[in-house]
């Protein structure tokens, strides 16, 4: 039960091993710094947080901190450390949304929440804030921290905005991709502005490489939310239509409710019973394919990845610029 997927151009199939090519081994010293500092004594937060990690993930913020650190000149090893921080982060952002959208699956497995009840995780959850915070000042690098403060406080206020606007479907376009850029394109672009700052660049190269992340963050997202009319259920980790089971109105629901007003009821009726059956499901992805909302909302990240590439224009020619443009590419590309 899925929408079909919008055409698209013929896009050369790069992997992610490949645009990461350069920084392959950086990546995995963040892996193995990541499992050192998850440590703990208490043996609940120890079995608990190896179980998140081993579902692994696509780490494409910690490449990206890394892509934009190699780019701007760094060659040290404290991007390792920064780039398992924002990991930590990001963890503890969907350990929390998880609670809040009472999710059962996060990439293919048991959530935790639904493993330890919320309590627990919620608590797990604020564990990994504190320490990503915890680590970035041992690090003592304060402009740094600052951007790692201000992420986290943006995301934050993301996932206030969005549990305020929860299941309200008359929620406008605008609003929706507010909390899209406060949710999860703040992470990315604190990830690249990060990446420049500890390579010590000047403002005008930091504030070029902030606008990248935030830009192929936004992409992301909006690419994420397609995924939950027209990916299959094994890739994507979760049942189709999660999200708006979930109470989320994202782009291709708008879109929908725009072009045929009398889905509206049908809408509310899913969010308000947190459930669907099949009938309704068909019904719903039928009317996202007959009005082509999924083309709608493509170009919508199609244009949030030409202008984190147009941000890069300024820079010189390098291997590692490119990997960053293929990754503008990747996003709105992939299929999970």
């Amino acid at each position: 039960m899925q929408a079909s997927e919008p055409s698209r151009p013929a896009w050369p199939s790069v992997g992610l091993d490949e645009i990461f090519a350069d920084v392959q081994e950086d990546l995995l010293a963040v892996e193995r710094f990541m499992e050192e500092k998850i440590n703990s004594n208490v043996d609940l937060i120890q079995t608990s947080t190896r179980y998140i990690y081993k579902s692994g993930g696509k780490r494409i913020r910690p490449a990206l901190l890394l892509l934009a650190a190699r780019l701007c000149g760094y060659e040290g090893s404290k991007g390792h450390y920064y780039a398992a921080v924002m990991e930590f982060i990001h963890t503890a952002t969907l350990i929390h949304d998880d609670i809040i959208d009472e999710a059962t699956l996060r990439r293919g497995q048991t959530s935790v929440n639904t493993l330890l009840g919320n309590d627990v995780t919620v608590l797990l959850g604020d564990y990994l804030y504190i320490r990503s915070m915890g680590l970035a000042i041992e690090l003592g690098n304060l402009k740094i921290l600052q951007v790692i403060c201000e992420v986290t406080l943006r995301m934050i206020e993301g996932m206030i905005l969005e549990l305020n606007r929860g299941g309200d479907i008359k929620i406008s376009e605008e609003e929706h991709l507010e909390i899209l850029r406060l949710k999860t394109a703040y992470l990315f672009s604190g990830c690249a502005k990060i990446g420049a700052v500890l390579a010590e660049v000047g403002e005008e190269q930091v504030q070029v490489l902030a606008d990248y992340g935030l830009n192929l963050g936004m992409a992301f997202q909006v690419i994420d939310d397609m995924l939950d009319f027209m990916a299959d259920e094994k890739e994507l980790g979760k049942p189709v239509l999660s999200d708006l089971k979930e109470g989320h109105v994202t782009l291709p629901v708008l879109y929908t409710l725009q072009a045929e007003p009398r889905a509206a009821a049908i809408i509310q009726g899913v969010i308000d019973r947190k459930a669907i059956d099949e009938v309704t499901g068909k019904e719903i992805l039928e009317l996202i394919r007959r009005h082509r909302v999924l083309e709608k909302a493509r170009a919508v990240a199609e244009d949030y990845s030409g202008r984190a590439k147009q941000t890069l224009a300024t820079l010189p020619d390098s291997h590692l610029k490119e990997s960053l443009l293929v990754l503008a590419d990747y996003v709105i590309e992939r299929n999970l």
